[in-house]
């Protein structure tokens, strides 16, 4: 089968490798119908360094696709159901998984390999999401649906772990696929000031489609003086980061008003950051986030995705099949493409 490696920081190649197996009972395959390449997929693009021996690593976390085999412990589903997976799997079973924490699961992990005509999923009884059985390959709603493997479970985790409510004024730091969704989350928890950090056009104007009610393309205490500017010189009650990088990070201290809420999601590319009396504690600012468990909403978020309510699927706007990986890598770095949708 066709599947997409990455060998070192730019280095990404489609090769033919083995259909994946079964290994454990756990294990369930899928023939992929959608998967598509993730802002954070970007991180490795630009860092990876080579391996000792060459071996490449297969790449991608989201995936929907339909039931092809599974082990001898995966039950209530059936071959031929179309399924949608976190990209992080869990047993669901767990004490974390039972609070709703699928990314701290005991026998949990993260997805990989899903740019890919079939994929191994583990944990596959507690992970998969079936899909309406109305639902299928032509169905224009497959692209929205995708977002709940990730990047729409993971805005909404940013806006929920924030307390987001029809109270809380929020400010988005970042318009990739993640920020832009956050804008969506936050705006259907009920948030009616959301002020959206990007300096891309096309997307923020995506982010208004949403629900932003501001856009402020400055950045750096620019940025940081429109945002006092729109909220009377306090900032936001909540702040939901969605880029990862310091500077995001330091942009959200000042964007915040005392006694709110930082809620990152982008996956940090920093060890430290500032936490301490002129930064966190001495505002009362609480730092909350991480990766999001996005199994534990997937059964919240499907129904407005299926009556048409929103559409998180608007976050794609390129589409390729797998020969077009490659390109579609270089796109997204180029800031080109906002988010590949693959269709193997």
């Amino acid at each position: 089968m066709k599947a997409n490696i990455m060998y070192a920081a730019g280095d990404v190649r489609v090769e033919e490798i083995p259909v994946p197996k079964i290994q454990k009972p756990t294990d369930a395959i899928l023939k992929a119908v959608v998967a598509c390449i993730c802002g954070s997929d970007l991180h490795p693009y630009h860092s990876m360094h080579a391996h000792e021996h060459g071996e490449g690593e297969a790449m991608g976390h989201e995936v929907l696709g339909r039931i092809e085999e599974m082990g001898s412990e995966v039950s209530d589903f059936k071959k031929g159901d179309l399924v949608v997976v976190p990209f992080a799997y869990g047993d669901n079973t767990c004490p974390f998984c039972k609070e709703g924490l699928m990314t701290s699961c005991v026998n949990g992990g993260f997805m990989t390999g899903c740019q890919a005509e079939y994929v191994r999923v583990p944990q596959a009884q507690g992970s998969m999401f079936k899909l309406p059985d109305d639902i299928d390959e032509d169905s224009p709603l497959l692209p929205s649906l995708l977002t709940l493997s990730d990047v729409y479970g993971t805005g909404y985790h940013a806006a929920v772990m924030g307390g987001v409510n029809e109270n809380t004024t929020v400010t988005v730091i970042g318009d990739g696929a993640v920020g832009l969704l956050a804008v969506l989350s936050a705006k259907k928890l009920g948030a009616k000031k959301i002020i959206l950090m990007g300096r891309h056009k096309e997307r923020t104007d995506l982010g208004v489609a949403f629900g932003a009610t501001d856009v402020v393309p400055e950045r750096g205490e620019e940025g940081i003086a429109k945002v006092r500017e729109l909220t009377n010189g306090e900032g936001t009650h909540v702040v939901l980061e969605c880029v990862g990088l310091m500077p995001a990070y330091e942009m959200s201290l000042e964007a915040v008003r005392a006694g709110g809420v930082i809620s990152r999601v982008g996956v940090p590319q920093y060890v430290e950051a500032p936490v301490g009396f002129a930064s966190l504690f001495g505002r009362n600012i609480t730092l909350t986030g991480g990766p999001a468990p996005t199994r534990a909403y997937m059964e919240e978020l499907l129904p407005d995705i299926l009556d048409g309510t929103i559409e998180p699927g608007r976050v794609f706007d390129v589409t390729v099949d797998l020969d077009g990986v490659p390109e579609g890598y270089k796109a997204m770095d180029k800031r080109e493409a906002l988010k590949v949708l693959i269709r193997p």
